[in-house]
């Protein structure tokens, strides 16, 4: 979706300026904040395309008004409505009112660091070729969904050309509102700084985006 998230290329924000030593967290509710977004999402109510759906679902003045972790909760206190796991009542007063939703797992303490250390994958197997090889000529759709998309708006239209072919993987755009992996190959697309900004760009500049397969054409 055409959210506030999707900076790239985009002016008027100011420089990216690194913080030296930069810690995991700031404070000790960011820690809990994300504790409790791994947690529910191991329950099963919903993947992690739909948590980042969520997030960029946000109003933008309220997205850019709102601190990294502040995104996270706000978007984790809609899923947990929108699921029947608590109503924003519960969540408002911290006490439940109604028996508590069965969930399809629950995160323990034993052996949480081995299963997150192990990772979710999202790459799949499929016998399906794929349309793209390395040295391609593609152009990004040029498309704006109104629903979850991993495409950066300031690549859409643009000419690129495949520099690695990555795999098959879920499908973000389909599986973050539950309606099914459909897994796709990835690709690492190259595009030049004058293709995506004209003159203005750097002329040896090259930018490289993860794409999947149906956000491209051929050239």
């Amino acid at each position: 979706m055409n959210g506030a998230q999707d900076l790239g290329g985009a002016h008027g924000f100011g420089p990216v300026v690194p913080e030296p030593d930069e810690p995991v967290f700031h404070a000790d509710w960011e820690r809990r904040v994300f504790a409790m977004a791994m947690a529910m999402g191991y329950t099963g109510a919903w993947n992690l395309d739909g948590s980042r759906a969520n997030r960029e679902s946000l109003p933008p003045a309220e997205y850019l008004a709102s601190s990294y972790y502040e995104i996270w909760l706000k978007a984790l206190e809609k899923q947990v409505a929108a699921t029947g796991l608590a109503t924003p009542a519960e969540m408002a007063s911290g006490r439940s009112a109604e028996p508590a939703k069965p969930v399809a797992r629950v995160l323990a303490r034993e052996g949480l660091e081995q299963r997150f250390r192990a990772g979710f994958p999202s790459s799949r197997a499929t016998d399906a070729p794929a349309r793209f090889a390395v040295n391609d000529a593609v152009q990004a759709r040029n498309f704006h969904p109104t629903g979850h998309t991993r495409l950066p708006r300031y690549v859409r239209g643009k000419r690129g050309r495949i520099v690695r072919v990555d795999g098959i993987f879920v499908f973000p755009d389909t599986n973050a509102y539950g309606s099914g992996e459909h897994p796709t190959w990835l690709y690492t697309v190259a595009f030049t700084a004058q293709e995506l900004w004209g003159e203005s760009g750097d002329p040896g500049g090259i930018v490289t985006v993860a794409a999947f397969e149906p956000y491209l054409d051929p050239a």
